[in-house]
């Protein structure tokens, strides 16, 4: 057998830019609906301080929605608080389900892990507000202290860029689905009103209806839509805060990768409506579009826009006005509401989450331990220390007048202290030696791995050393432009990082929208068979228009391969089991386009540009060196 690995010296090319700005505005986006927060809060803060009787005018409008004898009238910050803030309550529901399905939390033992340590950031902050309250009526808020703001959170995560690896954000959510999970059924047991009984059963069946239709398979946003306003009016009459339904509908949305039939049928559907456009075929063809991406997604990508930039920072607006005189500053802090808010939330948050990870590793002899290392764990819980959206909905819900001006300030307090703890943490951490840092961030634990067959050197076509530490994997399709287009990213990652990567090719012909893909992986096993893979790789790779029979044939020739055996080959198909064997790998990864990369046997979801791939690598490398250095230690 030819040998299947090939060393990597070429120069390097030009990286690759098409989606790059697309891509880094994505991942921007945490940062930037922070900053609209903050910005909120500051205008919010400037609007009370310089007319209040405006500000509480303003919210205190009116706005009534009659159907005939039928009526709901509430005034616009009851409508954002109690309306609005169930599509927040919704994306945190979508977030929390896809991590459950297709996540980190697909790992049980995370789900147990985040479960203790979500539990234990909530109970620690409440003790410590009822030790700072007990004995004042006050002590009765205890559930302001308990919520991690996850817009916030993620936003000061967002600040430290590259600092922090990929993996704290999963290990920050995880926990702030826990706590966003337990806050609302607080909410509903201990602040909301006077249960009705007939409401709920109502709000309930409307719950289960919603279920049923997602269990046949129903898709539609109308018949959901109106059984959600249904759940959202009777949960308000029946005496429970309505937001739990957002949360409710948004973890009963699935997420799974898009299928190859699914995709195979939409792009059937689509060339139908390409041959003839019609009204009709134009509407098949978006519905098997929107058939082909799960329910979660569509529905994130739907409203987290809007959440994220118009709905949270609305209900920022609309809360954190509040006076801030000297005189005003000074009573609360003098307080037990706002000090038992600031102590429970900033260090409740860190005892909480480090205490009860400890404690699990140790009782478990470490086959319970966090996904990233101690560094990381420390900075998240200092992050966590951020109470914001939920705080101030219980605030309004358990405060009035002095005392909920008070219970604000504090809330607005422990997102400046998140800020600063977490700050000095992470560059404690990074005056760490190289080491020890990447120790300190990443941790020991192996990551999950989504590639279900490890790399072969006698079967897989390796470009690169084969003892490298960080493996790359690429499924992808030569008639590919995508595929195209990031590889000149796959050049100048090998021509970066050198020895620490290599680079493995796996076919995913497209067949149903790339007639020529098939073919030309078969030429090039035919070319691998010669010892040549990777010269006609790089040739079809520079041709993709190009790659008819007459073209490979031509390209054989030009790389001097034995003709008649090539034209052979390709006659006889002798290259589709190879083909076919790796088009099965993918299905049973869930790989359905190109091109899809895995990292160390984790799938690489997101940018493909050099900067990011590069990251990644190097966090892969670190936690590589690490996860060695851990096995050499227990030897």
């Amino acid at each position: 057998m030819s040998d299947r690995a090939e060393n990597s010296n070429t120069s390097a090319p030009q990286p690759f830019a098409m989606t790059k700005a697309h891509w880094r505005s994505f991942a921007r986006a945490e940062t930037g609906s922070a900053v609209l927060l903050v910005t909120a809060v500051v205008v919010a803060l400037i609007w009370a301080n310089v007319d209040l009787h405006s500000y509480e005018a303003v919210w205190g409008t009116h706005l009534s929605v009659e159907l005939g004898t039928y009526g709901l009238s509430l005034d616009l910050h009851e409508w954002i608080n109690g309306g609005l803030m169930s599509l927040f309550f919704l994306v945190v529901g979508l977030e929390a389900r896809r991590e459950f399905d297709i996540g980190e939390l697909r790992d049980k033992r995370w789900v147990l892990l985040a479960a203790i340590a979500g539990l234990s950031s909530m109970v620690v902050p409440v003790l410590i507000y009822v030790a700072v309250n007990a004995g004042h009526d006050s002590v009765h808020g205890w559930g302001v202290a308990m919520a991690t703001d996850t817009a916030f959170a993620l936003g000061i995560l967002a600040l430290f860029g590259s600092r922090l690896p990929a993996s704290v954000r999963a290990f920050m959510l995880s926990i702030s689905v826990v706590d966003d999970l337990v806050a609302l059924v607080v909410i509903a047991v201990f602040y909301s009103s006077d249960l009705h009984l007939p409401a709920l059963i109502i709000a309930a069946g409307g719950l289960l209806a919603i279920a049923g239709l997602r269990k046949v398979g129903v898709r539609g946003g109308a018949p959901l839509a109106a059984l959600a306003i249904v759940v959202w009016i009777a949960l308000l009459h029946g005496g429970v805060d309505p937001v739990v339904t957002g949360l409710a509908v948004g973890a009963l949305a699935i997420a799974y990768p898009a299928g190859r039939g699914d995709l195979e049928r939409a792009s059937g559907l689509f060339r139908r409506f390409r041959e003839q456009p019609t009204p009709q075929l134009q509407r098949y063809a978006v519905q098997g579009l929107a058939a082909a991406i799960s329910p979660n997604e569509r529905l994130l990508g739907r409203f987290l826009p809007w959440v994220s930039y118009v709905i949270v920072p609305l209900f920022a607006l609309a809360n954190a006005g509040i006076p801030l005189g000297t005189e005003q500053l000074a009573e609360a802090f003098s307080s037990p509401i706002t000090l038992g808010i600031v102590c429970g939330c900033l260090l409740g948050n860190m005892i909480g989450i480090i205490g009860a990870l400890s404690t699990a590793q140790v009782l478990s002899k470490g086959r319970l331990r966090p996904t990233v290392g101690w560094g990381s764990v420390t900075v998240g819980s200092a992050i966590a220390g951020a109470a914001f959206t939920v705080s101030l909905l219980i605030a309004s819900l358990a405060f009035e007048g002095e005392q909920l001006n008070q219970a604000r300030i504090g809330i607005v307090a422990t997102i400046l202290g998140a800020f600063v703890f977490s700050s000095v943490v992470a560059g404690a951490i990074m005056l760490l030696p190289k080491g020890r840092q990447a120790r300190a961030l990443l941790g020991k634990r192996q990551p999950q791995i989504d590639l279900i067959f490890a790399v072969d050197p006698g079967r897989d076509w390796i470009r690169g050393p084969r003892d490298a530490p960080v493996t790359v994997v690429e499924y992808a399709d030569f008639e590919c432009p995508f595929c195209g287009r990031a590889e000149p990213v796959v050049r100048e990652l090998l021509f970066q990082m050198g020895d620490d990567v290599r680079y493995v090719w796996r076919h995913l012909p497209l067949t149903d929208v790339h007639p020529h893909a098939q073919l030309a992986a078969e030429a090039a096993e035919m070319a691998g068979a010669q010892g040549a893979f990777w010269d006609m790789h790089d040739l079809m790779m520079e041709r993709q228009d190009a790659l008819t029979v007459d073209n490979l044939l031509r390209y054989a020739g030009e790389l001097g391969l034995d003709m008649v055996a090539f034209r052979e080959g390709l006659e006889q198909h002798i290259g589709a089991r190879k083909v076919a064997s790796d088009v099965n790998s993918a299905d049973l990864c869930g790989v359905s386009g190109t091109p899809t990369f895995f990292v160390n046997g984790r799938r690489h979801r997101g940018a493909y540009d050099i900067e990011t791939l590069s990251e990644v690598v190097r966090t892969a490398r670190e936690q590589a060196a690490s996860a060695a250095e851990g096995r050499r230690k227990q030897r």
